[in-house]
């Protein structure tokens, strides 16, 4: 997701699998891409699109749009360079906190100030776009829980959107891919309210972690397009032939501790299992028994998709992965991961991106998981200590 690569592949007479670097430059900048989303007659957050130059114009700002309001770094991500305020005396304090995380970060230190959304889901729209001006939507990513703006739990389709809703999201999207001559595959990001109301928040000019949930429902593979796309092919479908069937969900399987607020872990893996990968489960890794998980790199070790004829089923079929995916030597996510799809909020899809910490509130502890039936663990216990204590 970088321009420059792109521009140098491309003067090099390399094919570079992804889109033009004008695509890339455009998209990659918070501002511009606002801008050019309302020119493509996209929802967008109401806000100020120009450069914050001081604390007093952020105060000034704020105040206009109404609280609560966000602070956002131009070039950010990541949650990077991002403060929710909700007072004059909180935009004072954000705007010069995101200058510098954003400065730190990225090289780049602009902000910009828009309105914060209550109660929002976090919802984006697959896009494949051909070099002969063809765009399609392959229906939408739910990715709402999220803890720290890192998301944890990616579905496909959404368990919160209408036919309507979803419909009109697919076809902005669509109209902003078009905008910047979109060739490859890229997902344009939404913010939606309570209410159904969304608005556009990014394009991501990349292949995202989640791809394989619209996979999953699609039956389309989106590296195989990305690379059909670069060698010049059109698109061998139309947006009426792509289809939406059941239901997908993916976890990131993180080497982090959740149990001591989610530090990252870091040693040998001791023994490691995943769940075998049949009846819609799948395992995307890179990593082996007795391999070594560093402190160099992004703490994702795994991605566990599974798809299911609908939500009931797919979260049915997590659960059981969950519980069979055996990691020993370090720490993960999988026990914060499968007290989440215990949870009835989650269950019944009655959630938005700040559930992790309405939920959870002193971070995740051994007693945040209630057992549904603890007379079970009871006889399991009185079974075990009969079976290897007393023969």
């Amino acid at each position: 997701e970088n321009a420059e690569f792109a521009e140098r592949t491309e003067a090099q007479g390399i094919t570079f699998i992804g889109p033009k670097f004008a695509a890339i430059a455009a998209m990659g900048d918070k501002i511009a891409s606002k801008k050019l989303a309302l020119a493509a007659k996209v929802n967008t957050i109401p806000g100020y699109n120009e450069v914050v130059d001081g604390p007093e114009e952020a105060v000034k700002i704020a105040q206009g749009i109404g609280y609560p309001v966000m602070i956002k770094a131009s070039a950010g991500g990541g949650g990077k360079g991002l403060r929710v305020a909700n007072s004059d005396a909180e935009v004072l304090s954000g705007f010069v906190t995101c200058k510098t995380e954003a400065a730190n970060n990225f090289g780049d230190d602009r902000v910009f100030i828009e309105k914060f959304i209550v109660e929002p889901r976090h919802i984006e729209i697959q896009v494949l776009g051909d070099a002969y001006g063809n765009v399609v939507y392959l229906w939408e990513r739910e990715c709402s829980i999220q803890r720290r703006h890192q998301k944890v739990i990616e579905e496909a389709p959404s368990p919160f959107i209408s036919a309507a809703t979803r419909k009109s999201m697919g076809e902005q999207a669509v109209a902003l891919a078009k905008a910047v001559q979109y060739q490859s595959a890229g997902t344009v990001e939404f913010v939606v309210g309570a209410d159904q109301s969304f608005y556009f928040l990014e394009m991501n000019t990349r292949l995202q972690v989640e791809h394989p949930v619209t996979e999953a429902i699609t039956g389309l593979d989106l590296v195989e397009q990305m690379i059909r796309i670069a060698a010049g092919e059109k698109l061998a479908f139309t947006q009426e032939q792509i289809q939406l069937n059941g239901w997908a969900m993916e976890c990131r399987i993180n080497a982090d501790d959740p149990f001591r607020n989610f530090l990252p872990s870091t040693g040998r893996l001791v023994k490691y299992h995943p769940p075998e990968a049949i009846n819609g489960v799948r395992v995307d890794t890179g990593v082996f028994e007795g391999g070594e998980i560093p402190m160099y790199y992004d703490s994702m070790i795994a991605k566990l998709i599974v798809h299911g004829a609908n939500r009931q089923e797919a979260i049915e079929k997590m659960r059981s992965a969950l519980n069979e995916f055996v990691i020993r030597g370090i720490h993960s996510t999988i026990p914060f991961q499968a007290a989440l799809f215990q949870h009835p909020r989650f269950v019944s899809g009655d959630f938005n991106t700040g559930f992790i910490a309405e939920e959870y509130p002193e971070g995740f502890h051994h007693d945040s998981v209630q057992p549904s039936d603890p007379y079970l663990f009871a006889a399991l216990a009185t079974f075990m200590r009969h079976r290897y204590l007393e023969h």
